[in-house]
């Protein structure tokens, strides 16, 4: 069975976070919040459980990737049933204000209701064609208009695929095979880049995944995130053999991790200067941070992007892209070899197409800023009231926040949040109806959707729970 969480989830659509079980303040404080707020009462999930006990049998861990199997914070997953704007409901109806987005592709919210239409016209006309289609042109322009460093792009199906063509293309055009990632940086699961790897990997505790073999991690180096030094060393003692210096902009997969704008720009002068490309990984900031990603966010150029998640609207999609003279690199063009056989396939193509003609309209990031401001200020300002420590951030549309005094630069200052804490908050936040992403180490994502009634009913049950922490 089901039960409400205070009042605000009685009713089972949107209207029913607009209509609070206590008045709320003008401003929201933590002391403020610690005076008004109330017992909650909490969800139970028992035909979540028994989807669950039954997945375990049938797929490794009960689950189709990591993380959502709830391992480093405890208990078992919450199987959804449907999704709808800010909103998703389990299989046992209860209702929660979601905080993961589809792990970020879903700016918009959940279902929009104008990218869905487009897609069903699109699906009359077929699923996937295997040929050139003009959704495909129509979707690179938008890419090659919106990002700093693209000039020619390749879809791909994911972001992992994405990555995987790009560290091939990095190394045909420079004819070198080492390349520089950073400590908690994630950039799919391809063999060369499980090298402390951050987001799945350090969620479940594993420094690199069993099964890949040395030959494909020896020419990986790894350098600390906000340390220039740290790179400037791998560069003098692999001179002139580095192809690439390879890194999230904004870190989304050690937890949150905003770059000093001086590294991206160090990183900028030091690949410059040794002949090695320099690599954005914007599967999770483009379209995410701002209309331009991160390299627009941050005014600093790569040569060469990898993106996924919002592009596809909320299908299946990756796709990487950088100069001319580069991507020219790229079979047919040139001789490096990447194919895929759904790549730019059309409801992908449509749904991306839809999504960023929303995105591209006047006041959408600095919109999705405010309020992801306003939340983590909320959370971080309770939980200080209750004596926790906690430091957060924020950029466009993604933000984050560690039970640790911060500031947090780096994925090893990460790793010294209070894991334990993480995991009685995140289930207690659940119960209560605000999902989060199951792990520390993940960032959450704000949408076009989400109302400052969401918000400000989030920050009350995260004032509770803290209080009880």
């Amino acid at each position: 069975m089901k039960l409400a969480v205070a009042t605000a989830f009685l009713a089972g659509t949107a209207a029913a976070f607009t209509a609070p079980a206590f008045s709320r303040p003008s401003s929201f404080s933590a002391a403020a919040l610690k005076m008004t707020a109330t017992e909650t009462e909490t969800y139970t999930f028992s035909k979540s459980e028994e989807i669950f006990a039954e997945a375990q049998t049938l797929m490794p861990g009960g689950v189709s990737s990591p993380v959502r199997a709830f391992k480093s914070v405890g208990g078992n997953p919450v199987v959804f049933d449907r999704v709808k704007g800010a909103y998703a409901w389990d299989v046992d109806e209860n209702k929660y204000i979601d905080y993961v987005g589809t792990w970020g592709p879903a700016i918009l919210g959940h279902a929009d209701d104008d990218v869905l239409d487009a897609v069903k016209a699109t699906m009359d006309k077929g699923t996937s064609f295997g040929a050139p289609c003009p959704l495909e042109n129509d979707l690179a322009k938008m890419v090659i208009d919106a990002v700093p460093s693209v000039e020619m792009v390749r879809f791909t199906n994911s972001g992992t695929e994405a990555c995987m063509g790009m560290i091939r293309l990095v190394r045909a055009f420079t004819d070198r095979e080492k390349v520089i990632k950073f400590e908690g940086c994630y950039h799919g699961h391809a063999d060369s880049f499980l090298v402390q790897a951050g987001s799945g990997v350090a969620t479940l505790g594993l420094p690199d995944s069993p099964g890949v073999p040395a030959s494909a991690t020896k020419a990986t180096f790894c350098a600390e995130y906000n340390n220039l030094d740290s790179v400037k060393k791998i560069l003098e003692d692999n001179k002139d053999e580095i192809a690439a210096i390879i890194l999230e902009p904004v870190v989304g997969n050690s937890g949150f991790i905003k770059p000093d704008k001086e590294f991206l720009e160090g990183l900028r002068e030091l690949t410059t200067e040794a002949g090695a490309l320099l690599v954005f990984d914007e599967v999770m900031t483009g379209f995410r941070v701002s209309y331009g990603g991160a390299q627009e966010y941050f005014g600093v150029t790569p040569d060469v992007t990898t993106m996924g998640k919002v592009i596809g609207g909320g299908l299946p999609v990756g796709a990487y892209g950088g100069r001319k003279e580069i991507m020219e690199m790229v079979a047919p063009a040139g001789p490096m070899y990447q194919a895929g056989t759904l790549s730019g396939n059309p409801l992908a193509m449509t749904a991306g197409i839809e999504t960023m003609k929303k995105l591209k309209e006047d006041g959408v990031y600095e919109e999705l800023e405010r309020k992801a401001k306003k939340l983590v200020d909320g959370i971080v300002s309770a939980a200080k009231e209750h004596g926790h420590a906690i430091c957060g951030d924020y950029a466009g549309g993604m933000f984050g926040w560690y039970f640790v005094d911060g500031p947090v630069k780096n994925f090893q200052e990460a790793t010294k949040a209070d894991a334990e804490k993480f995991g009685k908050w995140h289930r207690m936040m659940i119960e209560r109806g605000v999902y989060l992403a199951p792990s520390m180490y993940e960032a959450g994502f704000m949408s076009m959707a989400h109302t400052d009634e969401d918000i400000e009913r989030t920050i009350e049950i995260a004032n509770d729970v803290l209080s009880q922490l």
